[in-house]
């Protein structure tokens, strides 16, 4: 199990779905958390079950002035910064005919903050011996069908997390990615109706486990790539999409069987 007493780590997102996840789970493990979300109801709850060492700091990290104030107010509270885990993004896309606004919005929220937030939090990271965790998607890897703008962003967030190794490197400051595959999330939850069985259905054959996966999967992954466990990882990408980027396109269809039957 990883092992984060006496860290302290900022999720940002980190008040719902796969992000409150990710808080829990590094809290159980031992370190302070502080979440950066705009939902204030969610993120006081949370911080509140979570009782001693959580807290929230309503959070716009588009807005260079309040991701100032949350590092700040982070090393105000608890005297350091361990971990950040860039895992806010924005949904927004409407494939092809999406608008310039929302593709600016949508690599803002994504890819841009995240890259900000670094640059404020690296001193702090500098003086811990700390690291950064990015949140991917197969979506920045793959292209799917219909959609444009949200691939982009992951895929420049997928990027940009090899840019900040390289370049924190220096500082002894580790930064990897978690590329995440089909998870029971708020947005599968909200398509489905909060049906978990269709949604396994439906990722049954692109995936090799035949399922989506938990968020608490995903927050295993993410504490043990942020724990001292993990302390020759950087730059490297972790897949926890069951499978799928193993699949290939062909999926489970055995090719040369179909090439010598009947036709």
């Amino acid at each position: 199990m990883a092992n984060h007493d006496g860290k302290v780590a900022i999720i940002t997102g980190g008040a719902a779905s796969i992000g409150a996840a990710i808080t829990r789970k590094l809290h159980a493990d031992g370190a302070k958390v502080v979440v950066a979300a705009r939902s204030v109801d969610k993120g006081e709850a949370i911080a509140a079950a979570l009782g001693t060492g959580a807290r929230f700091i309503a959070t716009d990290i588009t807005d260079d002035a309040a991701l100032t104030a949350l590092v700040e107010a982070t090393v105000a509270e608890f005297g350091r910064l361990d971990i950040l885990v860039n895992n806010a993004c924005s949904y927004g896309d409407d494939g092809p005919a999406t608008p310039r606004a929302t593709w600016l919005e949508t690599l803002n929220v994504s890819a841009v903050s995240a890259a900000i937030l670094g640059e404020k939090a690296r001193p702090h990271l500098k003086a811990a011996g700390g690291n950064i965790v990015n949140i991917g998607s197969i979506s920045g890897v793959f292209p799917h069908v219909g959609r444009w703008a949200y691939p982009v962003a992951k895929a420049a967030l997928r990027h940009l997390s090899r840019a900040q190794a390289l370049d924190y490197a220096a500082d002894g400051i580790r930064v990897n990615m978690v590329t995440l595959g089909h998870i029971w999330s708020d947005p599968f939850d909200g398509l489905t109706g909060g049906d978990r069985a269709h949604a396994d259905a439906v990722s049954a054959d692109l995936n090799l486990l035949g399922r989506v996966a938990d968020a608490s999967e995903v927050a295993a992954v993410v504490s043990f790539v942020a724990s001292g466990e993990a302390s020759y990882m950087t730059g490297s990408e972790t897949n926890v999409d069951g499978g799928y980027s193993a699949l290939g396109p062909e999926r489970r269809v055995p090719l040369m069987p179909l090439l010598a039957g009947a036709r």
